[in-house]
């Protein structure tokens, strides 16, 4: 683990008092894929159950060195056989989590979102980056930059609520969310900025609960004391927002990517509103970024266990 990245450091740490999660590897045929399995594994994040052709995972662990013994491998003839196969295990009640592997991320969002057989609440589902950047002091969540391509309101409100609760799940209690455009004034041309001051009312009449929203904000002044002093915003979200809510996808995208590739920033990934949370990595992702988005997904799936026990409690 890089000594440098403690922010994911401290997301491994905090599951250390966790029992390891019941985690479905969707289509681990790859080194990367399975490797970071395996160490989340032997940090005892998660308890794998990979799933996939059983012929080419062991053929990858036997020119990896990996050792299998022990681990529960479901055969699936192909990708989206896994993809399908996994789901069916967090139906059944094996698996408490989705990690993707060596496939498209369509694949397996796909068996996420069908409607016969898939994974789907009432919520929409969405994706949220959880960034360590050199240099804040605070981890950055952006959302949504793999799931939602053109968001309309009621998709923007679900992506928002399910960003809060990821906040609270790694123990921001009240997390501040900026809701981006390219300015902080309402432009009526400009569309991001009256959903986001939609949002923003939406969030005053309990549509969207547990985090301070603000916006229309620009990215410097959402992250930036001194750039929001300098255009006067008074806000207990401006300079110092937790989450970052971007217009589209590409934006969302081009600003993570902008961030790991020029700021020198790791990007776990999550996906959000389905039955389990699921980990989304990239084939780009480093081992430190593929086990902080375990580390993520497991604090999202204890934190849901104990929000239902509380309810039950109360009710």
């Amino acid at each position: 683990m890089n000594t440098e990245r403690t922010k994911y450091q401290q997301l491994i740490a905090s599951c250390a008092s966790f029992d390891p999660a019941d985690c479905a590897v969707v289509h681990p045929c790859d080194a990367a894929s399975l490797a970071g399995a395996i160490r989340a594994s032997e940090l005892r994040l998660i308890d794998p159950i990979l799933v996939g052709p059983k012929a080419r995972i062991e053929a990858v662990a036997q020119a990896e060195g990996i050792d299998l013994t022990g681990i529960p491998v479901v055969d699936a003839e192909h990708s989206h056989a896994s993809a399908e196969t996994a789901a069916r295990l967090v139906r059944e009640g094996r698996a408490e989590m989705l990690m993707k592997g060596s496939l498209h991320t369509h694949e397996i969002m796909e068996a996420v979102v069908a409607r016969e057989n898939g994974l789907r609440t009432e919520r929409r589902v969405s994706h949220c980056f959880v960034m360590d950047v050199p240099g804040l002091d605070r981890l950055i969540f952006i959302t949504d930059a793999a799931v939602n391509i053109f968001p309309d309101l009621d998709a923007k409100r679900d992506i928002v609520q399910n960003a809060i609760e990821l906040a609270h799940a790694l123990g921001i209690a009240e997390p501040k969310v900026a809701i981006l455009s390219a300015t902080e004034s309402v432009n009526a041309k400009v569309q991001s900025t009256l959903d986001a001051a939609a949002l923003c009312k939406m969030a005053d009449r309990g549509q969207i609960t547990g985090g301070l929203l603000d916006g229309p904000l620009a990215l410097d002044n959402a992250v930036d004391l001194a750039a929001a002093r300098i255009k006067r915003i008074h806000s207990p979200v401006a300079g110092r927002a937790d989450i970052l809510v971007t217009p589209d996808l590409e934006a969302g995208n081009m600003l993570a990517k902008s961030l790991s590739f020029m700021a020198d920033a790791e990007a776990a990934g999550i996906v959000l509103g389905a039955r389990v949370p699921i980990v989304l990595t990239s084939r780009a992702d480093t081992l430190d970024a593929r086990l902080a988005s375990c580390a993520v997904a497991v604090m999202v799936a204890r934190h849901r266990l104990k929000v239902a026990a509380s309810k039950a409690a109360a009710g």
